[in-house]
């Protein structure tokens, strides 16, 4: 597995791109537009530096700037950034006629899930006409650990990986369901590699239930996971695994036998230094 290094010792690491991408990694669902100020103090870099990257994203289109309130935001040019990813993976392309299918049959809410770091990133999805509580957009990102999905790729890997994969993670609990032991997470690994599907019951919405199967290529490296997610008010437990678990494990079947995947290497493999760098704070700014 990589070693933890630092990404800016690389000569090659471009420190002016990686403070203008956290510019536009700052606006979320509690933030969605900010004055440069506020910028500012959402990235960690000087105003000076905030201006000078904020104007050169609006004038490439990928942000808005309000003329009144003076506050930015992200611009539908932005999108073209993830679009241009799930045009391209072979994952979503080959996967999407049978999660299609799968979504048919089923009448729930399906879902594409692939690892990256320690999560699982949600990169397909076709949602369910009936009541549905759970927003699940495609790009969200959840924890390997109390996930179906990642669950169901973790027990595709050597034990030994699957395990340093857990320590490496956080593990804390987000609802009461949570499983944050090792032994207990071990066991749900386990269990996937036995009856070939994972589970998760509320670990991360409440009353969430998620049943998910592992899509491999040619090789047998777990490229992602099919999921089904239903709400605890309509179903069961044991009652989503009975039906859902033959389901999703079809699914999972025909996609990595479906040819389109190829081979690839173990995502954990394929990490830049340090990590997914999804959480990391920018390099101190010095005003270049």
């Amino acid at each position: 597995m990589t070693l933890n290094r630092s990404p800016e010792d690389s000569p090659l690491f471009v420190a002016a791109l990686a403070r203008g991408m956290s510019l536009l990694r700052a606006f979320s669902e509690g933030q969605p537009a900010m004055t440069l100020p506020e910028l500012a103090d959402a990235t960690g870099l000087s105003k000076s530096a905030v201006q000078r990257f904020t104007h050169t994203l609006w004038t490439l289109g990928y942000l808005r700037k309000d003329p009144i309130s003076k506050k930015f935001s992200l611009a539908p040019w932005s999108l073209e950034l993830g679009m241009n990813y799930v045009q391209t993976s072979p994952l979503v392309l080959g996967g999407n006629p049978f999660l299609h299918t799968l979504n048919r049959n089923c009448q729930e809410t399906c879902s594409l899930a692939e690892p990256d770091g320690l999560d699982m990133v949600y990169v397909a999805r076709f949602a369910t006409h009936k009541e549905m509580f759970v927003n699940m957009p495609v790009g969200m990102r959840l924890p390997l650990y109390c996930t179906a999905a990642g669950r169901a790729v973790l027990a595709k890997l050597d034990p030994a990986v699957a395990r340093s994969l857990l320590e490496r993670g956080d593990r804390k609990p987000y609802t009461g369901n949570t499983i944050t032991t090792m032994d207990a997470l071990l066991a749900e690994l386990d269990f996937a590699r036995r009856h070939g599907y994972a589970r998760s019951n509320g670990e991360f919405y409440p009353g969430d239930i998620t049943v998910s199967a592992a899509v491999l290529d040619a090789g047998g490296t777990p490229l992602g996971a099919v999921n089904v997610s239903v709400p605890s008010s309509r179903w069961s437990f044991e009652q989503a695994q009975a039906v859902f678990g033959p389901q999703v494990v079809e699914t999972a079947h025909a996609i990595s036998a479906s040819r389109t995947l190829g081979r690839s290497h173990p995502f954990y493999q394929m990490e830049p230094p340090g990590g997914a760098l999804r959480g990391a704070m920018p390099l101190a700014d010095d005003d270049a």
